[in-house]
């Protein structure tokens, strides 16, 4: 009976399974860069993402007044003031335990005093005051450092974006990244696509001598090594004054993905009913008109799926934009390769990090929800008859 057609299997139960596995591999990586994105340098530092909304650990290293602002009370030279003033302290924290030394940043408790190295004494309360004595003048251009283990709240913050999108000096322009990418995309998107529906138009309903052998070159292409085509398309690209700027890149996204598009958009075009074209064709219909007029409407599925494919590879692309957008100047650096200028000069700011990933992956993600009811039917074109 388990055979039986219309009966459900018994690896249903697994296979969702297994689904709802894969969406969370996937998932747990973009929710986690988004939510570090808004997190400070000290929490990202110290806790994981998953810990973004409890309080956490830190440990803070603040300096407490310079000498030149001692008073001398009596016998007895003075600096006060509270730690919790300094501006990279957050708000809300609460003192567990202080230290002068790196190497005992806990050796005290709120409210106990401790010797200091060069003489005198430092008392810190809970609430960050503190109060520095010694009966010779304090020497010295910086002031006393403090170590403060503390509980952090919570604390999100928008400047990590302003400085991503705003700050040129900070990440040399992330924001012309951004539309050096758009640049890039939007064009390397459109040509091939419109290249490849006439070429799938005519592979698909036009009888000419050598379709067959053509329709085999084009899935012979599909298994083409992309770095295999790099150095002698650079040099083709030189060789006839297009190479180094948009024009060469695009027509190098447009070669890599005529392929596919040719392959997907003629699968879907030759499972098109056949009666609906003859009919035009008896009508006077041209060749042009029927693809128009009653190909291209039908053929949308089709063409929003390699659309969405197309669109992907070429804004996550690095590899071509560095072998085809060589400028020393920076003026037509992509959002990819702006990240990996990141890495080398601000690898520590991983906040920074985080918010320029994120922000290169936020297009791409509204691009494939906006047009995935068009994926899968596009995805099984000409698998079913």
């Amino acid at each position: 009976m388990d055979n039986i057609a219309g009966t459900k299997s018994s690896l249903t139960w697994a296979v969702q399974i297994s689904v709802v596995v894969l969406v969370l591999l996937w998932l747990f990586p973009t929710v986690g860069l988004f939510v570090s994105s808004f997190r400070t340098a000290d929490q990202i530092s110290t806790s994981g993402w998953w810990n973004a909304l409890f309080p956490t650990e830190q440990s803070l290293t603040i300096r407490a007044a310079a000498p030149d602002t001692q008073v001398q009370e009596g016998n007895v030279f003075v600096i006060e003031g509270n730690l919790y003033t300094d501006a990279d302290v957050p708000d809300g924290i609460e003192m567990s335990a202080w230290g002068t030394s790196s190497r005992e940043i806990g050796a005290y408790q709120p409210g106990d005093t401790a010797e200091l190295r060069r003489g005198g004494t430092i008392t810190v309360e809970g609430d960050g005051d503190y109060r520095m004595e010694n009966t010779e003048a304090f020497e010295g251009n910086r002031g006393q450092r403090v170590f403060i283990t503390a509980e952090v709240p919570p604390d999100f913050t928008t400047e990590n974006y302003q400085q991503v999108l705003f700050s040129g000096d900070a990440t040399d322009s992330m924001a012309k990244a951004f539309f050096n990418t758009l640049t890039v995309t939007i064009p390397a998107t459109i040509i091939p696509i419109v290249v490849a529906a006439f070429a799938a138009y005519a592979l698909a309903w036009m009888d000419f001598p050598g379709r067959a052998l053509l329709i085999a070159m084009v899935v012979g292409l599909l298994v083409v090594p992309l770095q295999l085509a790099l150095i002698p398309l650079l040099k083709l690209h030189l060789g006839i004054g297009i190479g180094k700027g948009y024009l060469g890149t695009w027509m190098a996204h447009t070669g890599f993905g005529l392929p596919l598009a040719i392959y997907l958009l003629r699968n879907y075009m030759v499972g098109l009913p056949r009666d609906i074209i003859e009919n035009a064709r008896v009508d006077g219909a041209t060749e042009f008109q029927i693809f128009v007029k009653i190909i291209l409407p039908l053929s949308f599925p089709a063409l929003a799926s390699f659309a969405i494919f197309q669109f992907l590879w070429t804004w996550n692309d690095l590899l071509v934009a560095k072998v085809f957008l060589i400028d020393a100047t920076g003026q037509t650096t992509v959002m990819t390769n702006q990240i990996v200028e990141l890495l080398g000069t601000r690898g520590g700011n991983w906040e920074i990090l985080a918010t320029a990933a994120f922000v290169s992956i936020a297009v791409p993600l509204l691009v494939f929800f906006a047009m995935q009811k068009y994926l899968v039917r596009g995805l099984l074109a000409g698998s079913v008859k």
